[in-house]
């Protein structure tokens, strides 16, 4: 039986969660900009309308919030593409607006994606980063499967093979082209969209 005292424990507890939530997202314009190493909890307090005390209660470090911040963005990224796998009724419709939303994604938000690759790469040097790595990238590689998984159904042929080779061809083809567009190559966009479809053509068979 839930007693009031359950209830308040309760309460409390996800009404810390949501100043979490609420704080990481104010964070993210500011770790997105200036990058990884060079951002730390009085920077971002500098930058935003929270104090460094506030950051400072809600997280230990600079590591717990850049996790709270990109468990965040990433989660929502990996539901970006659901309506176009849930729509599309034909292989090329599918290709050609999962491409074409690639590219937007590269375009309106490189320092997110910027940020996140930053962080899976502190991770081989920081263990405390190794398990949030390791979810994300799990949400991810499935956000992937769906979308190869679609396209061989609507195209009547059989994926060629398993989520983890799927997701690290789409992945390293997704850094690189965040790479060049960060470099200022916007030949980067046109790229990604031709890739996205090529790779599911390769995928398939």
């Amino acid at each position: 039986m839930t007693t009031s005292n359950d209830r308040a424990e309760k309460s409390s507890v996800d009404k810390f969660s949501r100043r979490r939530e609420e704080l990481a997202s104010a964070a993210l314009v500011t770790l997105a900009d200036r990058g990884y190493a060079n951002t730390g909890l009085r920077d971002i307090a500098d930058n935003s309308e929270f104090s460094h005390g506030v950051l400072h209660y809600y997280f230990t470090d600079k590591n717990d919030l850049l996790q709270q911040c990109v468990r965040q963005y990433k989660t929502d990224c990996a539901t970006h593409y659901d309506d176009i796998v849930a729509t599309s009724v034909t292989a090329d419709e599918l290709a050609d607006r999962f491409s074409t939303a690639m590219a937007e994604t590269l375009r309106d938000e490189a320092s997110m994606h910027r940020l996140w690759y930053d962080l899976r790469n502190q991770s081989r040097f920081q263990h405390e980063l190794v398990e949030v790595i390791r979810d994300i990238d799990g949400l991810l590689q499935e956000m992937i499967w769906k979308i190869v998984t679609r396209y061989g159904a609507l195209s009547h042929t059989t994926v060629q093979v398993e989520p983890s080779l799927a997701y690290a061809a789409y992945d390293g083809m997704f850094e690189q082209s965040v790479g060049a567009f960060m470099s200022g190559d916007l030949t980067a966009l046109d790229q990604v969209s031709r890739d996205g479809k090529r790779l599911l053509r390769l995928l398939v068979a």
